[in-house]
């Protein structure tokens, strides 16, 4: 008889179990090792994780109940990574963060575009990802809750409101933005030629100190840019040896 594994255990979890108020997270990995380890730290912080090792089966076990985070692996048989979050998105404003052994820019722009809220390159710490589930959570239930005075910012270019989500730009709803760009942008136009270090932003905007990659910064920057301007006028501007500011009237002599 073949032995059942830990990876075997995990997979056979009953999804629908009380949960007693700690966070539910439904972690879709295929790497055994990966699911333990995730595990032993879920215990540690007090989560609920629940492991599914295909995207069809995360698909399925995402519909099926209530969940507070979705981590999603980039390569997954039967079903991608990048498929599940798409799919997902439709349907879902729930936190995601990716896993991906890609580092390009331009695979982290595409796991970013189709909804997810951060990555984590493989191979990483456990405390880097832990950090960042707080984050992301801590993110999402304060916009979710927020009363914060100020729903809404206004330049000669743009209009944003918090509360609806929707930001216009020369009287044109852009469509396209993802959660993270909005939120990107919001602050950035809040903030009006104020230079921000990319540690400043992950905190501001992130919502957590600087632990990982400051490469998300720059993606979703570069990113932002394609969609808000021009090459006349780009909007935000890169400060070099500094970070990144917000300024409609600067030339583009930095970016």
């Amino acid at each position: 008889m073949k032995k059942n594994t830990h990876f075997d255990y995990i997979k056979k979890r009953r999804l629908f179990e009380d949960g007693d108020g700690k966070m539910k997270i439904l972690v879709v990995e295929d790497n055994e090792s990966v699911c333990s380890m995730l595990e032993m730290f879920f215990m540690k912080e007090g989560y609920q994780g629940v492991f599914v090792h295909d995207g069809q089966q995360g698909f399925e076990h995402f519909n099926k109940e209530r969940w507070d985070l979705l981590i999603v692996d980039w390569m997954l048989p039967i079903m991608d990574g990048v498929t599940l979050c798409r799919k997902v998105r439709e349907l879902s404003k729930v936190p995601i963060i990716m896993l991906t052994a890609k580092d390009s820019e331009s695979d982290q722009v595409l796991g970013l575009e189709m909804g997810a809220d951060d990555y984590v390159t493989k191979p990483f710490s456990p405390l880097t990802l832990m950090a960042r589930i707080k984050a992301v959570t801590r993110r999402f239930q304060a916009e979710a809750g927020s009363v914060d005075e100020s729903h809404y910012v206004a330049s000669e270019y743009f209009k944003i409101s918090k509360e609806s989500r929707e930001a216009y730009y020369n009287g044109q709803l852009l469509k396209n933005l993802t959660p993270k760009e909005f939120d990107l942008l919001y602050y950035l136009v809040k903030h009006p030629k104020q230079v921000f270090t990319r540690e400043q932003l992950l905190d501001s905007v992130w919502g957590y100190q600087f632990y990982g990659d400051e490469r998300t910064v720059d993606v979703h920057i570069k990113r932002l840019r394609k969609k808000i301007g021009t090459d006349e006028q780009p909007f935000i501007h890169t400060v070099w040896g500094v970070g990144y500011k917000f300024d409609e009237t600067a030339a583009d002599n930095e970016s």
